[in-house]
């Protein structure tokens, strides 16, 4: 189904630095190899300084990748920490309303700012991968079970369901070329984990990285993030939530257990966990603070909301797809995550 994949820089710039060229190499090879046309967006490789300090630059990108009907899928490069500077550029006009269409867009971490932008204008996007992150993946394949996901998402333009993964990665440390064709080291995974509440419940699914949904309420990392996600938005009103299961899943940051519960009480007194109908945490990566994370979990959203945590989907390695915007169906028991493109929730 996918031809051309269009990859922008939202967030980092990255990929256009000498330092990962040999991944990026290695990326672009994996998806020709896949028989597809990567095209890489005019200002997505102009670099880390460039990118930071030209959030228009990055908005075009964004806005030409929708525009050009040649490319079938927009695949973002990485996260970072500041696309919610794309705002104005994209709607203080309409910019981006203008040109959008339903199309494949794929990306997650910072990533999760963009969501909710497209969410905004009702355009259905899948979560969990990046270029950089999976597809440039140093191992001599991508990892099996992340590459199930993406060749399903190319292939068909849809992913059918999500079922755990039977191994974790712990996360590298090496990323030079001298890491090239090495093997991650490798645990077992445990699958689904009810915390509590029913194992099955249903809704579209909404939501991302925890840190990046943070920083929509909170301006520590950056003074005008706050003042500008409420000017645009950004963050769904709570007739929005109604009935949606939220996704939260938490960064390489790692935050501690303090920081994790913070994050989590300001989420709460948006109301949010009154509405939802279940809420679906990932992994956190190399299964640090694990069990922490599950206590502070119980302790901060009230009983009647079903939590299924462990996941295989943001930051922990591998990672899973997950289409937001679409109707779905969690069963923890049969630990499975279906589906259903034709039911409008």
């Amino acid at each position: 189904m996918v031809s051309t994949i269009g990859v922008v820089s939202l967030s980092s710039g990255i990929i256009g630095e000498d330092i990962v060229k040999h991944e990026v190499d290695l990326g672009v090879q994996r998806l020709k190899n896949l028989g597809l046309k990567p095209v890489f967006l005019p200002h997505s490789l102009k670099g880390l300084d460039f990118i930071k300090e030209h959030p228009e630059a990055r908005a075009e990108d964004l806005i030409q990748a929708f525009s050009d009907d040649s490319i079938d899928m927009i695949l973002c490069a990485i996260g970072g920490d500041d696309t919610y500077r794309l705002l104005p550029y994209l709607f203080e006009n309409d910019e981006l309303k203008k040109v959008i269409k339903p199309k494949i867009f794929l990306g997650f971490s910072d990533t999760t700012m963009n969501h909710l932008m497209l969410h905004k204008l009702g355009i259905e996007t899948f979560y969990g991968q990046s270029f950089l992150a999976d597809i440039c993946e140093l191992d001599k394949e991508m990892l099996p079970y992340s590459f199930h996901y993406f060749k399903e998402l190319i292939e068909t333009g849809k992913i059918s369901e999500i079922r755990p993964s039977n191994v974790w990665y712990e996360e590298r440390t090496d990323f030079s070329p001298k890491a090239l064709g090495t093997p991650r080291v490798s645990h077992e995974n445990t699958g689904f984990d009810l915390l509590q509440g029913n194992a099955q419940f249903e809704g579209e699914i909404l939501g991302g990285c925890l840190e990046s949904l943070y920083d929509i309420f909170d301006n520590s990392l950056h003074t005008d993030s706050t003042d500008l996600c409420q000017k645009y938005k950004l963050f769904p009103d709570l007739l929005d939530w109604e009935g949606k299961i939220l996704l939260l899943e938490t960064s390489e940051e790692k935050p501690n257990p303090i920081a994790f519960k913070k994050m989590l009480i300001v989420l709460k007194t948006t109301g949010i966990f009154e509405v939802i109908s279940g809420l679906l945490v990932g992994k956190p990566m190399d299964e640090i603070y694990h069990d922490d994370y599950k206590k502070a979990l119980l302790e901060i959203i009230d009983g009647n909301v079903p939590i299924v945590y462990n996941l295989n989907v943001g930051h922990a390695t591998p990672r899973a797809i997950v289409p937001f915007g679409v109707h779905a169906y969690v069963d923890a028991k049969e630990q499975v995550i279906l589906f259903d493109y034709n039911k409008k929730s």
